[in-house]
């Protein structure tokens, strides 16, 4: 049986399923029908999902299926989460400590002039 087609081969607009048939009991309906969210999928993207679960959502291990590398890998699944009509989470921002801040703490802790409580504070990471 061959798969389905999710976008229309002249325009690349989504196709809508219009009927729906039983082959058991050769009950055919027809009507306006919303396929579903995987749908909205070309078929490389549903072949990348397709590893991306049964590679459990771990990236390093999709990429070594796939041959391509890690950032590729998370490019594809930013397209995917795109298609599907999510808005894909911001990275968090980098720190606004500068290097040189961060060694003179370091060599503060070194000397006891800090203890690692407040170098953590100072970088914004809890202490819990």
């Amino acid at each position: 049986m061959n798969t389905t087609l999710n976008q229309c081969p002249v325009c690349g607009d989504l196709l809508e399923v219009t009927r729906l048939h039983c082959p058991a009991c050769d009950t055919t309906i027809e009507g306006h029908f919303e396929a579903g969210g995987l749908s909205q999928l070309t078929p490389e993207q549903t072949a990348f999902i397709m590893v991306f679960i049964k590679k459990e959502g771990k990236i390093n291990k999709v990429g070594q299926e796939l041959g391509i590398s890690y950032p590729t890998v998370r490019g594809r699944l930013r397209d995917v989460i795109a298609a599907l009509g999510f808005t894909p989470e911001e990275e968090e921002p980098a720190s606004s400590v500068s290097e040189e801040e961060r060694r003179q703490w370091l060599e503060e802790l070194a000397q006891g002039k800090l203890s690692s409580e407040d170098v953590l504070k100072r970088l914004g990471v809890g202490t819990d």
